[in-house]
């Protein structure tokens, strides 16, 4: 009868047409993110090797101990942690990944924070 619409299936549609434009380096890795409901996670790869150098998600036990459920700070965390992290292992440029969300709430703080934290992108 009726097809319901995918919210989840249009996402990956979105994110599979920008992952053909884009790719991580070993020079310039990527930063993906990825969002549920619940969490937030932020991972560089390098996809030349085919291997994650940071991540961090709302899951890690000093994001844990923040008050309340996710939100728009809990996901500034992340993306702070996720930049401090690189920035240890001496990646100061990424590309950016959104994962086909809209560049907007949590993914806009997420990339904002890693910016001030001295990622380059």
């Amino acid at each position: 009868m009726y097809k319901r619409f995918d919210r989840n299936a249009a996402r990956k549609k979105r994110h599979y047409r920008i992952r053909a434009k884009i790719s991580g380096t070993p020079e310039r890795p990527r930063l993906n993110v990825y969002r549920s409901n619940l969490n937030i996670y932020a991972q560089i790869i390098d996809d030349t090797e085919g291997l994650t150098i940071a991540s961090a998600s709302t899951l890690e036990p000093q994001l844990k101990a923040l008050p309340g459920r996710l939100t728009v700070a809990k996901a500034a965390e992340v993306g702070r942690l996720v930049a401090q992290r690189a920035l240890e292992k001496g990646i100061t440029r990424v590309v950016f990944d959104r994962g086909g969300y809209k560049y907007h709430g949590r993914v806009k703080a997420l990339a904002d924070a890693a910016r001030e934290a001295g990622l380059e992108f």
